[in-house]
């Protein structure tokens, strides 16, 4: 593994230990050449995933991307950074079981459905861009819809 700092070629593995939602391989390694200590994280690659965009473009899959998209909609809501990496990894093998290629409308929507059990609000900001809001009542239309849901049924009663 490259050393972060100097770019040295081999480094030593300190730890090894599963990541707290065991997708992925935590290890704690140290530079042999400038003796610095990063952390790296091994995931189960299932295979190469190809994206096939709205355009017709094709691209592999890239789940720093899908990261960023979720980061994004979650940002300044006090969600679990765990929950989030649970949910991209769902997302992930998700999409890896359906085949070689797969849809960016696919990945959209299993994405807002991991969001709205996650975070109405980081599912509304996360629909607002993949539905292509263009208008105020787009967004009260999807609130008014995800409040309706929200709501529990007429005789249930909430303990306070």
């Amino acid at each position: 593994m490259r050393c972060p700092f100097c770019a040295h070629e081999d480094s030593q593995v300190k730890d090894s230990r599963p990541s707290e939602d065991g997708a992925a391989i935590r290890r704690r390694r140290q530079c042999e050449g400038c003796g610095a200590r990063f952390t790296t994280f091994e995931r189960v690659h299932l295979k190469d995933l190809i994206v096939v965009k709205k355009d017709g473009k094709r691209e592999p899959f890239d789940r720093a991307k899908l990261e960023r998209a979720i980061g994004h909609a979650c940002r300044k809501r006090e969600i679990d950074a765990t929950k989030i990496d649970q949910l991209v990894s769902g997302v992930q093998r998700q999409m890896e079981t359906l085949g070689d290629e797969v849809t960016s409308t696919r990945i959209g929507e299993a994405v807002m459905a991991g969001l709205k059990a996650l975070d109405h609000v980081a599912y509304i900001r996360f629909a607002s861009i993949y539905k292509d809001f263009s208008d105020p009542g787009d967004f009260a239309e999807i609130a008014e819809r995800v409040e309706k849901e929200a709501i529990p049924p007429p005789g249930h009663n909430k303990l306070l």
